[in-house]
């Protein structure tokens, strides 16, 4: 993932939610992530379910549900997470 789309993300993801997430509070959550996290439904979920508690912006269980099956699919390489940010930025 490209250093601008990082940032623009995450200044979207700021703007969005009203709130200030700051670089350093993310990189401190992706330092949990494992590369099994996105193969195992349970852990995905709990990211999820953190990443939305951070952001405070709720996201509903067809949203998640949403997120775990595209994950699925495609893995979780750079084309698939901006398009996962850009589903859950037009929710």
């Amino acid at each position: 993932m490209s250093r601008d789309f990082s940032k623009d993300a995450l200044n979207a993801i700021n703007k969005k939610a009203g709130k200030n997430i700051t670089e350093g509070a993310i990189k401190k959550l992706a330092s949990t992530v494992k590369p099994g996290t996105t193969q195992n439904e349970a852990q995905l979920r709990q990211l999820i379910k953190q990443v939305s508690a951070m952001a405070k912006v709720p996201v509903s269980e067809a949203t998640v549900q949403e997120i775990i099956n595209t994950v699925k699919k495609g893995g979780a390489g750079s084309g698939t997470m901006e398009s996962l940010m850009k589903m859950l930025l037009k929710k």
